[in-house]
């Protein structure tokens, strides 16, 4: 496998996805002179802990969002230190002496605005780049197991309930008002929904945050919740009004997914995610699936095999690169190389377009927890399939806009959200 020299140490000016794969990797420490109280978004313990960083935009071809690790042990060795001086802010890597400029989004007014329950909009739902993430219901039941059976890399159960961070238990008022007020102020065009394990129940609970957000805030919503073997609650929650499904299995390789994710590995199994992945990117057409995994704890052959499988089923891939969050159980852990990440980035650029999943289409989404596909299109080479791949996605940008426009209006849906449909005998089917 060919190895990519990590830019920084030679001074190499960096495009804007290399420099923001090298601080998900390398972390990024804050000059004192820095008024991020003043500037930035708060530092939220939210959902499985990987938006707790600094959100910041670096300018390119493209603006890339980015959630900057900064709190983390391995930051604290980082060659790149954020400063502000008159120009504003930017990114300096010492050793070179190399400047990038980046912008630090605001917090919007409404995260200290408190909803009719009387609880602060910004324990409610969060911005991640772009978007509005909720975490639904209580904090996974793998933290709640004797012994622990969560995620070895998951700070959920830190996170839900604690001060600071993320309510439990949210209401569908309180959660439509935060979506109606992210919607006015800061433009937020996909509101997405996770729970974690929530003992086969997670769609239920989902369904009916959906169907409300659809008809009274008028959003592209999105879905991640445990897979089920209830393959028909797939066109239910689809029904609900649910745009976007995915399903985060984080580690392809099955020795480690046992290793790392035993309450996953003993309760639903690896399979169960690919048998829902696959139903419900038939179910709802290519390139409306994505498959979660995660760069950087299992060997970067693996990775490879699970973009590659991901896009194969019509999904697209969405790939974290792993980050020891403080108070994990691989809070100590290393980070992964840029070395490695460059390729894992390449390739999901050069699988997506390989296998025809179309990338980018959706207005205004900025996922800044992980190297979006379309981040990366700047790693894969010049050839004449890159620049057909391109080609073909203009034309579907051109053609999906009225599309858009008219889901981000509220619409009456006609599904019961408060009842899941009884399987038919053909239900689960869809080939």
């Amino acid at each position: 496998m060919t190895r990519i020299p990590s830019p920084a140490p030679n001074g190499r000016r960096l495009m804007a996805v290399e420099l923001e794969i090298d601080l998900f990797c390398q972390g990024l420490r804050v000059d004192s002179n820095c008024q991020l109280e003043r500037d930035a978004r708060s530092y939220v313990k939210a959902r499985a802990g990987l938006g707790s960083g600094l959100e910041l935009v670096i300018p390119g071809k493209r603006d890339i969002w980015m959630n900057a690790p900064v709190h983390e042990h391995f930051t604290a060795n980082s060659p790149y230190v954020l400063r502000l001086d008159e120009r504003g802010y930017h990114v300096l890597h010492e050793p070179s002496g190399t400047e990038y400029a980046v912008r630090i989004p605001p917090a919007p007014a409404w995260y200290e605005r408190k909803a009719s329950t009387g609880t602060p909009m910004r324990e409610i739902g969060v911005l991640q780049g772009t978007y509005l993430g909720f975490y639904l219901g209580k904090a996974c039941a793998f933290w709640n197991s004797d012994p622990r059976e969560n995620c070895r890399f998951c700070a959920t159960g830190l996170n839900v309930g604690a001060p600071g961070g993320d309510k439990p238990m949210k209401t569908v008022e309180e959660v439509v008002e935060t979506a109606k007020a992210a919607r006015a102020e800061s433009g937020v065009s996909f509101v997405h929904f996770n729970t974690g394990y929530q003992t086969g129940a997670g769609l239920d609970l989902c369904a009916p945050f959906v169907k409300a957000i659809k008809e009274q805030a008028g959003a592209l919503v999105g879905v991640q919740a445990a897979p089920t073997k209830e393959l028909h609650k797939y066109d239910w929650i689809v029904e609900c009004g649910a745009d976007h499904l995915s399903f985060c299995y984080e580690l392809h390789n099955p020795a480690y997914f046992e290793r790392y994710l035993p309450g996953k590995h003993k309760h639903l199994g690896q399979d169960a995610f690919f048998k829902a992945m696959e139903y419900a990117s038939r179910l709802m057409g290519k390139g409306r699936v994505s498959g979660e995994i995660i760069a950087g704890i299992e060997p970067i052959e693996d990775t490879l095999r699970g973009i590659d499988y991901i896009t194969s089923v019509g999904a697209f891939p969405t790939v974290c690169i792993f980050r020891p969050v403080i108070g994990t159980d691989m809070e100590h852990a290393e980070s992964p190389r840029y070395e490695d990440m460059r390729v894992v980035f390449q390739h999901v650029y050069e699988s997506c377009m390989k296998n025809g999943v179309p990338i980018g289409l959706a207005p205004n989404i900025e996922v800044s927890l992980v190297v979006q596909p379309t981040d990366a299109e700047e790693l894969a080479p010049p050839s004449w399939r890159k620049t057909l791949y391109q080609a073909k996605l203009r034309l579907m940008r051109a053609a999906v806009g009225a599309i858009f426009e008219a889901q981000l209006k509220p619409r009456r849906i006609k599904a019961d959200a408060e009842k899941p449909p009884q399987p038919s005998l053909t239900s689960g089917r869809r080939g």
